[in-house]
C-alpha cells in the first residue's frame, strides 16, 4: 500500500466510504484543481478501492453535505470539495457578483463622472499608427478597457505582452485621479518583483501627465499580495481580512494569472464592500502554481471577450474621436450575460505585431496549431525564432556565451540590466534538461571559456548570477528577485548586489550568509520567468514525450518572454505533443458565475 502523503491524509477520516474520494482530492489539488467530478459514469480506482457516485451517497452526512457547509466535504452539482475549497469559491463568486450588482446600481452616477470628463477622455485616445492594421487592431482597446473598469467596481483587463496593459492602467490612473483627486489606491502583485516593475513602468509613463497626477502617481507604493494584506509568520491567516479590512477605495493587481484562489478570496475578504478592484493579468499565461486558474475562469465567465450590448457600444463610441478606432456595429451581441462588461481584452501588442515571428509563433501555439508553429520555428528567416533538435550542446554553448558581457562589465548596476538580456527557460526541474543540470552546465562551459571571469568552486562566487526564491521581507527581498554575486571593490569580500528599489539610487547589497533562501539562475524556470521579459529566450523541453508538464500555456508563458529572440530546444515530437496538451483545472467559478 503506497504511503505518500495523499494516503495519509485519506486515512485520517474516519469514514471509510469517504476515503477515496479524500484520496483523489489531495491529488487534484496538488495538480491545481479546486474540486474532483463526480458523476453517474465516475469509476475511479484508488488504494482504498474505486471512487463512484454510487458510494459517494453512501457517506455519513456528519461528512458530507449538498447544503451544509460546516462538513468536511460538500458536493455541489457533481462537483465535490473540501469545505475550506469550497468556501473559497464560494467567497469569490459572491464577492464579485456583489460588486457587479453595485456597478449595476450606480450605472447613471458612473456614467455622468465619466461624461463630465469627455474631453479628457478622448485626449487618452490611440495615436499609433493604423495602416495594414486589422479591423480588430485598429480598435482602440486600451481607452476601452479604461471606460469599462470606471464603470465597475470588478474589472478585468487581460492581453499578451506588449499589448499595453500599463499604459492602459496609466491612462485609467490620470482619470480617475482627476475625477476622485483624493482617492486612495493600493498597487499590488503576486511578486515583489513584479509589483515594483508596475509603479516603474507606470511613473515613466506619467511624466506626461499634469504636475498634480504625476504627484499621485508618484505616492503610490508597490505591495506583494501578502505584503498588502499583512503576513503573519507561521499562519494561513492575515492581518486584514473581513473584521480588519484594507483602507482603499480601489486596489489593483498585475499579473493576475499567478494569483490562486486561496489568496484571492482573502483579498476579497479582506476589501470593504465599496472597495473597487482592477485585476491585469494574460489569461493565456500558465495559472498559479497553488490550487486555482482564477483569470481563466473569470474571463471564460464571459465566453467570448470584447462584445458589447448596442447600448453601451454606442455609449464607448461615444469618446473614441477617431471614426476608424470605433468598435464596429458587428461586436454588438444580444446577450444580457452580466458578466460580459467587466472584462476587457487588448489586441494589438506593440512588442511583436501578430505578423512578427514570435507574435505569430506564440500565437499557434495557444491556439493549439502545433504543425503552424512547427513550420514557422523551421522557416523563420528572420532567425528571431527557431527550433533546435539536434546538437543540443552546441546550441547551449553559443547561447550562454551571451552571460559573458554581463561578467565583463564592471559596473554593478550595468551588469544586472545586461544579465536580463538572455535567459535559458525550462520546463522541469530534474533531468538532463532539466534547471539544476542546465545551470551545473552552464557554469563549466563559461569556466572552461573565461576562467578568469567565473570559478564554481563554492556555493557563492564571484559573478554568479542568484535569484531569490523566497519572500525576505526583513530584506527587501522578494521571490524572483536576480542578483550578482561581486567581490567588493574596497574590502574584496563577496557581496551579492540587487537592483535598487528606486531609479537613480545605488544598488542594495548583502553578505551571502544573509541570503538563505536563493539558487543560480543562468536557467530559471518558466513558471518563475511569469511577469520578466529578456531579449533572447531558449526555452528547453524535457526530453520526455508523456511528460504532463509540458502544455501549450507553459510554451507559451516560455516564448513570449522574448522581446527579439527565441529559440525552443528539443524534438518535433514532444514540441507537438506539448502544443496538443492544454491545462484543465476543475472548478465552479464559471458555472457559479454565469447561473
Amino acid at each position: 500500500m503506497p504511503q505518500d502523503l495523499d494516503y495519509h491524509f485519506a486515512s485520517f477520516f474516519p469514514d471509510e466510504k469517504v476515503r477515496p474520494f479524500a484520496y483523489l482530492l489531495s491529488q487534484s489539488l496538488r495538480e491545481g484543481h479546486i474540486c474532483i467530478a463526480v458523476k453517474a459514469e465516475t469509476e475511479i480506482k484508488t488504494p482504498f478501492g474505486f471512487a463512484t457516485l454510487d458510494l459517494l451517497n453512501q457517506v455519513s452526512d456528519k461528512m458530507l453535505s449538498k447544503t451544509d457547509t460546516t462538513t468536511p466535504f460538500i458536493f455541489r452539482a457533481d462537483y465535490l470539495y473540501l469545505q475550506r475549497y469550497y468556501r473559497y469559491e464560494s467567497n469569490l463568486v459572491e464577492q464579485v457578483m456583489q460588486r457587479l450588482d453595485h456597478s449595476r446600481k450606480n450605472k447613471n452616477e458612473y456614467q455622468q463622472k465619466i461624461e463630465a470628463l469627455s474631453d479628457l477622455i478622448k485626449q487618452q485616445g490611440a495615436d499609433n499608427d493604423i495602416n495594414g492594421l486589422s479591423v480588430d487592431e485598429k480598435i482602440d482597446w486600451q481607452l476601452i478597457a479604461v471606460l469599462r473598469s470606471l464603470m465597475n467596481d470588478f474589472s478585468i483587463i487581460t492581453g499578451g505582452p506588449g499589448t499595453g496593459k500599463t499604459t492602459t492602467l496609466s491612462k485609467f490612473l490620470r482619470i480617475l485621479f482627476t475625477m476622485h483627486p483624493g482617492c486612495n489606491v493600493a498597487l499590488a502583485a503576486p511578486t515583489g518583483k513584479a509589483s515594483m516593475r508596475m509603479l516603474e513602468s507606470l511613473k515613466e509613463k506619467s511624466v506626461v501627465f499634469p504636475s498634480e497626477i504625476q504627484q499621485q502617481i508618484q505616492q503610490l507604493k508597490p505591495y506583494t499580495l501578502h505584503r498588502l494584506l499583512g503576513f503573519q509568520q507561521q499562519s494561513i491567516y492575515f492581518k486584514h481580512n473581513a473584521d480588519n479590512p484594507l483602507p482603499y477605495d480601489w486596489v489593483i493587481v498585475d499579473e493576475a494569472s499567478m494569483i490562486d484562489l486561496p489568496l484571492f478570496s482573502k483579498l476579497l475578504s479582506a476589501c470593504k464592500p465599496t472597495t473597487r478592484l482592477l485585476l491585469l493579468g494574460d489569461q493565456d499565461q500558465l495559472a498559479s502554481v497553488e490550487a486555482g486558474s482564477l483569470l481563466g475562469d473569470l474571463c471564460a465567465a464571459a465566453g467570448k471577450l470584447n462584445r458589447f450590448s448596442k447600448q453601451e457600444n454606442e455609449w464607448l463610441n461615444k469618446f473614441i474621436a477617431s471614426a476608424e478606432r470605433q468598435i464596429p456595429d458587428t461586436y454588438s451581441t444580444p446577450t444580457t450575460l452580466s458578466f460580459l462588461d467587466c472584462i476587457t481584452s487588448l489586441r494589438f501588442s506593440h512588442r511583436f505585431k501578430e505578423r512578427g515571428s514570435i507574435g505569430q509563433l506564440s500565437l499557434s501555439i495557444i491556439n493549439g496549431n502545433a504543425d503552424l508553429a512547427i513550420q514557422l520555428l523551421n522557416s523563420d528567416q528572420n532567425q528571431q525564432i527557431g527550433l533546435i533538435n539536434e546538437k543540443y550542446d552546441h546550441a547551449i554553448i553559443d547561447f550562454v556565451k551571451g552571460y559573458i558581457q554581463y561578467m565583463e562589465e564592471p559596473e554593478v548596476e550595468k551588469a544586472l540590466v545586461k544579465i536580463n538580456q538572455l535567459r535559458v527557460l525550462v520546463a522541469v526541474k530534474e533531468g538532463d534538461f532539466g534547471l539544476h543540470n542546465i545551470n551545473r552546465k552552464t557554469e563549466k562551459i563559461l569556466n572552461s571559456i573565461r576562467p578568469d571571469l567565473i570559478q564554481p568552486n563554492s556555493g557563492f562566487y564571484h559573478n554568479r548570477p542568484v535569484i531569490v526564491t523566497k519572500n525576505n521581507y526583513d530584506l527587501g527581498l522578494f521571490n524572483g528577485d536576480i542578483g550578482i554575486v561581486r567581490k567588493d571593490p574596497v574590502t574584496k569580500n563577496l557581496k551579492v548586489y540587487f537592483e535598487a528599489e528606486e531609479k537613480g539610487k545605488p544598488c542594495r547589497s548583502f553578505t551571502p550568509a544573509s541570503l538563505s533562501d536563493c539558487e543560480t539562475v543562468f536557467a530559471m524556470t518558466i513558471h518563475k520567468s511569469q511577469g520578466s521579459e529578456f531579449e533572447k529566450v531558449m526555452v528547453v523541453m524535457p526530453n520526455q514525450i508523456d511528460n504532463p508538464v509540458l502544455t501549450r500555456e507553459l510554451l507559451y508563458t516560455g516564448v513570449t518572454r522574448a522581446k527579439s529572440h527565441a529559440y525552443i530546444m528539443g524534438t518535433e515530437e514532444v514540441l507537438r505533443e506539448g502544443i496538443l496538451r492544454q491545462v484543465v483545472r476543475l472548478s465552479g467559478v464559471h458555472e457559479r458565475l454565469i447561473k
